[in-house]
């Protein structure tokens, strides 16, 4: 990290920037560190469109020290307006290389060691999907649980935009991503202390809370739900639910980092700003 005679460097977090609208645009192009130090985790749905993406993580890469990014689902759409068609994998990838072109760390990448205040931890990007095992209360199988949720009106866009190539499903290529992601979990030093970062929720309590509990199949998976504990989270970061704030679960701190839309922070306003601190961890007053 450098040196600086500012205050000490922190590491804070934001998701769910939705550039595409532009008084989303306006609020990223207002983020700016307190600290030549600080660091900023994007805990994905910076927009759907890869100029905006390339345009927003561009623009943070000149601001902050370090910048991580994980992957939302919106990213991973191939809308028709989008000049770059790639689908599945092949653009996931196609982000990752914009990522190491601009020096923004992403979950392909060596995990970065946070050592300034509140560290040091190992702050680990990850990229994990959806299995449909979040289902709704009435339904056992993910068959069943998309009938609820169609007959409900309450359907997610990934169903139209999201494409699993090359795996056959959404569930299958999220089982790939789990299988990699908990190898390279494992390797990490075990020594430190780990901040997770997805941009789904890693339990499903979060999710209970939905105005729309059909909408929780697309928002994680069942298989992620004991890793704050194997992986020594000092916290966990994500976004999605577009409803922030801090819960607890196994006495660890969960963060929902999430702008949001237009509509939700004109409603609620942003009490707590548009960048989240997590380390050092903030007393409650």
């Amino acid at each position: 990290m450098r040196s600086s005679g500012q205050a000490p460097g922190r590491l804070m977090a934001t998701s769910d920037l939705h550039v595409a609208y532009p008084e989303n645009r306006r609020i990223v192009a207002g983020m700016r560190p307190q600290s030549d130090d600080d660091w900023l985790i994007v805990a994905g749905d910076v927009g759907e469109i890869t100029d905006d993406f390339t345009w927003a993580l561009t623009l943070l890469r000149e601001r902050f020290d370090t910048v991580i990014w994980a992957p939302g689902n919106h990213e991973l759409w191939t809308p028709p307006s989008d000049p770059v068609q790639l689908r599945g994998e092949e653009r996931y990838r196609h982000l990752v290389d914009i990522c190491r072109g601009l020096g923004v760390l992403t979950p392909e990448d060596p995990y970065a060691v946070w050592d300034g205040p509140g560290g040091p931890v190992t702050v680990a990007p990850l990229f994990v999907l959806y299995d449909y095992s979040f289902r709704t209360p009435t339904a056992t199988t993910k068959e069943q649980s998309l009938a609820e949720a169609y007959e409900a009106g309450v359907v997610c866009t990934d169903e139209m935009l999201l494409h699993p190539d090359p795996y056959p499903s959404r569930e299958a290529w999220c089982h790939a991503r789990l299988a990699e992601t908990e190898r390279r979990l494992a390797e990490r030093d075990p020594e430190l202390p780990t901040v997770l970062v997805n941009h789904f929720p890693l339990v499903r309590d979060p999710t209970r809370v939905l105005f729309h509990p059909e909408f929780a199949q697309w928002c994680g998976t069942e298989q992620t739900a004991k890793w704050h504990l194997r992986f020594n989270a000092a916290a966990v970061v994500y976004g999605h639910l577009h409803i922030p704030r801090t819960t607890w679960h196994d006495g660890v701190r969960f963060e929902e980092v999430s702008v949001g839309y237009p509509r939700e922070h004109r409603q609620r306003g942003m009490p707590r700003g548009v960048l989240r601190q997590i380390l050092p961890a903030v007393t409650p007053s």
